[in-house]
């Protein structure tokens, strides 16, 4: 079965300031690959090798990469967002023309590094028949999405002030990575720039979205300096 992935890395990455100030946060390095580089080898070793990048801060330098290490081995393509960012939602949506001409699809954030069973989760997805399967962890997080006993999604929720979207239920912290049915994508409503959660929390009273806790593999964002060199301990 064929799968297509892609790596969203159109963000500003402002929290991993001064290296932000000349390089998009994908090109960061975790001891001598970039994160990009890592991420779409992850993908590669599970099969998935038709892969698209989003692009839009300091787009230049991702692309150049890209041509220079032959897309690392896979076939790589870009959706670029040159003149506005569009927000996980949006990014994932202006990709669809792509992502749609397989069956299923693995969307990831392109700041994380993990090391959990992709094929586990891409597996439990065709299991359940659902439209998303969301990546998630115990791990404490200042907002965190609410399942249900069934793990199915209920509803989001700001642990700080207590705010909640949807319904309140088992709090898991989603990690950026998801798997997707080609008919979700002719399901989302909003346009331009939007959060691909919005999404997942509209649809997910009449659609399966489930959750897949990979707790206890290896995983971390690499959002500032502190984390970055955090993953290098992590990662070899």
């Amino acid at each position: 079965m064929a799968i297509r992935g892609m790596i969203l890395a159109a963000g500003l990455g402002t929290r991993l300031k001064p290296f932000t100030d000349k390089h998009p946060k994908a090109l960061a390095v975790v001891n001598g690959k970039t994160v990009l580089q890592r991420n779409i080898e992850w993908l590669a070793g599970y099969g998935i090798k038709d892969v698209i990048v989003n692009v839009h801060h300091f787009a230049d330098q991702i692309i150049a990469a890209l041509n220079e290490n032959k897309g690392w081995g896979s076939n790589v393509v870009i959706s670029d967002e040159s003149d506005e960012v569009l927000e996980t939602g949006g990014g994932i949506l202006k990709a669809a023309p792509f992502l749609k001409a397989a069956e299923h699809c693995v969307v990831m954030n392109a700041d994380i590094l993990t090391d959990f069973n992709l094929q586990k989760a891409i597996e439990q997805h065709l299991a359940l028949s659902a439209i998303a399967t969301l990546a998630v962890t115990d791990r404490v997080s200042s907002r965190v999405l609410q399942f249900d006993e069934a793990n199915r999604l209920v509803g989001w929720k700001n642990t700080g002030d207590g705010a909640v979207k949807g319904k309140e239920g088992i709090s898991k912290a989603f990690s950026g990575i998801q798997v997707l049915n080609q008919s979700f994508f002719d399901k989302i409503e909003l346009r331009g720039k939007f959060s691909v959660i919005d999404v997942y929390l509209a649809l997910c009273k009449g659609e399966n979205i489930y959750g897949y806790n990979h707790s206890g593999s290896r995983f971390i964002d690499i959002g500032t300096q502190e984390k970055l060199d955090n993953a290098a301990k992590m990662f070899d």
